[in-house]
């Protein structure tokens, strides 16, 4: 056989087979995730299933299977995380649950961000009792007229809306009410917190003052509106527990809508919202690393679907589909890269 005619044929050859690879290589680096299963987590509180729907819907659109995503409190999640029991959620709060640092510390990460620096929380009070009763601090409800004003189950307390056991914010408010002597003085309730709001917004219909914690974005402040409603009061001092002593000048924030006071004492520091993830399995699969660190969602669009969710729309999946097809361009970025990264 002549020279020039193997070559012919070798190059025809390679030729032929890129053609057919090349279509298979694609599909590979455009499904990374194809036969592998994601176990996913989210929280307890609803106003974080919008984001926890968007990302688990990105996953899927890397080829991998999402299992769930499993509603759990926060103590489960990050003990399951650190085992390698569930492999992720997006509804980490820090510096709120530094608490639980040392339990996933080591084996589970922080990776990426949802949301930075936007998540307030604080309480809050009826704008017309603030006023009549002159309320800018926790210290007010020390007041005997203060507290009969916001007594509704008759135990001599003023009744609080707070967070149900096994979540951050419950923590906090704990400790607040120690640092700030308010044992004898406020009453934390800890039920369900939709159906203790849904309680205290009603109550606030028949012009009953009210008192309750909140954060953002939720949809609690579409509801009651911060300045119009409802007012934020502020704590008498920042007073942290020691593992948060360092964030004391994150809890002052400037310009919070509908404050007493600007600066605001919150007494909570600003949080991030974040991805948290067994560091095992990011290591294993580094598309859905790129995806948490590129990917972050708008407080303004949780804020819409969180109201939109309230009104009785709790289509979550359908939600997440729609904003993300609304964004479409900058999530295919998001993808793109984590692609690369595979």
């Amino acid at each position: 056989m002549k020279t020039s005619t193997l070559k012919t044929m070798l190059i025809g050859t390679v030729s032929a087979a890129a053609i057919f690879a090349s279509p298979l290589a694609a599909s590979a680096q455009d499904m990374p995730g194809e036969g592998t299963t994601v176990r996913m987590a989210q929280a307890t509180w609803d106003t974080g299933w919008f984001h926890a729907a968007i990302y688990k819907q990105l996953i899927e659109e890397l080829g991998y299977t999402v299992e769930g995503p499993t509603t759990l409190d926060n103590p489960p999640f990050y003990q399951a995380v650190a085992q390698g029991d569930v492999d992720l959620w997006v509804n980490g709060w820090f510096p709120l649950h530094n608490t639980y640092r040392p339990t996933f510390e080591g084996s589970a990460e922080i990776t990426g961000a949802v949301a930075e620096g936007g998540a307030l929380e604080g309480y809050l009070v009826s704008k017309a009792a603030a006023e009549e009763f002159d309320i800018t601090t926790l210290d007010d409800f020390k007041r005997d007229e203060v507290k009969e004003a916001f007594d509704r189950d008759g135990d001599g307390k003023a009744d609080l809306v707070a967070c149900p056991p096994g979540w951050g914010c419950e923590i906090m408010i704990e400790h607040h009410l120690e640092a700030y002597e308010l044992g004898d003085h406020v009453n934390p309730i800890k039920a369900g917190y939709a159906a203790s709001m849904a309680d205290a917004i009603a109550a606030h219909g028949q012009d009953e003052p009210i008192l309750f914690y909140t954060w953002t974005p939720n949809w609690t402040v579409n509801e009651l509106v911060p300045g119009e409603d409802v007012v934020w009061v502020e704590v008498p001092e920042v007073n942290l527990p020691e593992d948060m002593a360092d964030l004391a000048d994150a809890a002052t924030r400037e310009g919070v809508t509908g404050c007493v006071a600007d600066p605001c004492t919150l007494g909570f520091p600003a949080n991030d919202i974040v991805p948290v993830a067994n560091t095992a399995f990011l290591d294993e699969n580094p598309a859905v690393r790129a995806l948490l660190d590129e990917a972050s969602i708008p407080l303004e669009a949780i804020f819409e679907q969180n109201a939109a969710m309230n009104d009785g729309d709790d289509d979550v999946e359908a939600q997440a589909a729609a904003w993300i097809e609304e964004n479409r361009e900058t999530v295919d970025a998001w993808l793109e890269t984590a692609r690369n990264a595979s």
